[in-house]
Order: structure tokens, then C-alpha cells, then sequence
């Protein structure tokens, strides 16, 4: 699932990140990026860690295999 959040505002170390519903996330400042500013829009991926770890793996496997120009 992704989710859109939009940083609202700044406050000390914390971010203050709004939903397209209009929900209200606190986030670490340290944990966004450094270009980070109110107004920028910042997507999140949220699933199960197997699931992740499945995506990665796959995704690893093709660019390998586009590497390597390896049909699949």
C-alpha cells in the first residue's frame, strides 16, 4: 500500500506530515530527506516485511539479469 503524505509544517527536530484524508502524522526530521521542505509531498510503502523482502529479491534478480542481458 502506498501512502501519500504532504509535510505540513516543521516543528523543532519533528515533521508534521498531513495525509490526503487530512490525518495528521509526526515524523523525525533526521529521518527525511536532507532536501526535505514544507509543501513537498513524500510517498511511503507500507506492506509486510516478507513481502518487501520477496519485491527486493525480484528486483535485484532483473537488474542482474539486464546486466547481464540474460532473457528470462
Amino acid at each position: 500500500m502506498m501512502i501519500k503524505m504532504t509535510i505540513d509544517r516543521f516543528e523543532n527536530d519533528k515533521a508534521i506530515l498531513k495525509t490526503t484524508d487530512n490525518a495528521t502524522v509526526i515524523w523525525p526530521k533526521n529521518k527525511l530527506p536532507n532536501q526535505a521542505h514544507e509543501g513537498m509531498t513524500l510517498a511511503f510503502e507500507i506492506e509486510e516485511e516478507k513481502t518487501m523482502e520477496i519485491k527486493n529479491k525480484k528486483l535485484a534478480k532483473d537488474i542482474l539479469n539486464e546486466i547481464l542481458n540474460i532473457d528470462q
